[in-house]
């Protein structure tokens, strides 16, 4: 099965109500953000319906260059009404509660990104061995958040980098990431890391994603263990 590559390595997960709250649309906090140096953007719309989400996915889409993936949050029908209307959508992310991979990946073809959310290495395991060909999984929560009422409990650098190993999918982790994370993750293994608040709630979207773009390229400090012995 060949997917469509995606830079997953800052990943933005937008919710409407924090860019709002920051007087910023959806589509302009991406445009912001992009600049900055987001290279994936998941739209999620958990409380709105059909019309307006597909409006939101047009709005991102014309202010994203080529390179930067578009995922649909869960919404399959969403993610094919833009494709039918010739908006370029990159792929649909689904939980464990939404659509199970081999049905999505019937839907939206072999190409597309199919990202799913796992959190126990049982889970990782099915999305590994899944013939629907999962191309990344999201792993979490890294840290508490309020982002996510029902986020499970936090893993830390140390659990995100066993389910990661466990998983032998690009794993991106999720769930309070802060800039400093992002050297330690690269460390461990992950793909990339997706970002909510700390970019959707921003005064500035764009320097607080050069600030997750900077901390990405850069590697660890050496534990003051490595650096006595």
């Amino acid at each position: 099965m060949t997917v469509t590559p995606a830079d997953l390595s800052v990943y933005l997960v937008t919710d409407a109500a924090q860019c709002e709250a920051r007087g910023r649309s959806v589509a302009e906090t991406v445009a912001q953000a992009v600049a900055g140096g987001v290279t994936a953007v998941q739209i999620r719309e958990k409380h709105t319906g059909g019309g307006d989400f597909l409006r939101t996915v047009k709005e991102v889409a014309a202010v994203l260059p080529e390179h930067v993936a578009l995922i649909v949050n869960d919404r399959v029908d969403v993610f094919l009404a833009a494709r039918a209307a010739g908006i370029r959508v990159s792929g649909v992310h689904v939980g464990q509660s939404d659509l199970p991979p081999t049905a999505v990946r019937e839907l939206i073809g072999p190409h597309a990104v199919l990202g799913l959310s796992a959190a126990t290495p049982e889970e990782l395991r099915a999305a590994a061995q899944d013939p629907a060909g999962v191309h990344h999984v999201g792993i979490g929560a890294l840290h508490a958040t309020r982002t996510k009422a029902d986020a499970p409990p936090s893993l830390g650098h140390d659990g995100f980098a066993r389910l990661a190993r466990l998983s032998g999918l690009p794993a991106v982790a999720i769930g309070g990431v802060n800039p400093g994370d992002l050297p330690r993750l690269r460390e461990a293994g992950a793909a990339g890391a997706a970002v909510v608040s700390g970019i959707c709630a921003a005064e500035d979207p764009g320097a607080a994603a050069r600030a997750y773009a900077d901390a990405w390229s850069r590697r660890p400090a050496p534990s003051r263990a490595k650096t006595l012995a």
